[in-house]
């Protein structure tokens, strides 16, 4: 299992903060009918529940958007990937249907409202991810964004540089078709769906529709918790 480390400007705006971790060997196919129908049904319970201005104060995704205030990003610029999605449902847009990886890890994300980052493991470099705070001088490739100012946000770096924020990851460790070891953190920065509940769902999501196997999970609890 991979090591986190979390810095202390983002445990002091947001000290209830855990990390909830997946790690698994995967086969990433395109998505097959029964996981869409899942997605489905969980962006038409969204669009039932939930008016486009009452999205934000879910939770997971009010202290998310906390949290950026505090390390000085607009939320409302630069908004939080699980609000992102919600917003669309509500809209009326609807979300892509992509790979198995991609739309497990959304499915998830707009049932528990936790910005997920899901990541190929191959691809990660070293053993160890560092959250920190975005600066000016990093570079940046949001997935489907181009060149992203991260400045003041909260940011996964791995030996090379950062590579996840909960706005959007990066293209460098993004699943591909090829990708064959996921890595997947649940971001929660306040409760809303029990972590541990979302950790076993993610876990088993990916057993079901990826052929996961060698599945490990941890949850990260910096202040104890």
């Amino acid at each position: 299992m991979i090591n986190i480390n979390i810095d202390p400007r983002i445990l002091e705006a947001c000290p209830e903060t855990r990390i909830g971790l997946i790690s698994a060997t995967v086969v990433n196919a395109p998505t097959s009918d029964e996981l869409w129908a899942e997605i489905e049904a969980a962006a038409g319970y969204i669009k039932q529940h939930y008016e486009l201005l009452e999205i934000n104060q879910r939770p997971a995704i009010a202290a998310t958007r906390h949290l950026y205030r505090a390390l000085g990003k607009d939320p409302s610029r630069y908004r939080v990937s699980s609000e992102a999605l919600c917003r669309r449902i509500i809209r009326g847009l609807g979300i892509y249907r992509l790979t198995t990886l991609i739309d497990v890890v959304n499915l998830v994300s707009i049932k528990s409202g936790y910005a997920i980052s899901g990541l190929d493991g191959d691809r990660i470099e070293g053993d160890t991810l560092t959250m920190s705070v975005g600066t000016a001088d990093d570079v940046y490739n949001g997935i489907g964004r181009g060149l992203l100012n991260i400045e003041g946000m909260p940011v996964y770096r791995d030996a090379m540089g950062p590579i996840a924020t909960p706005t959007s990851d990066e293209e460098r460790t993004k699943f591909t078709e090829q990708t064959v070891r996921a890595q997947i953190n649940i971001n929660a920065f306040a409760p809303e769906m029990p972590l541990e509940e979302s950790v076993l769902w993610m876990a088993e999501l990916l057993k079901k529709y990826a052929n996961a196997t060698d599945v490990e999970t941890a949850i990260h609890t910096p202040n104890g918790k």
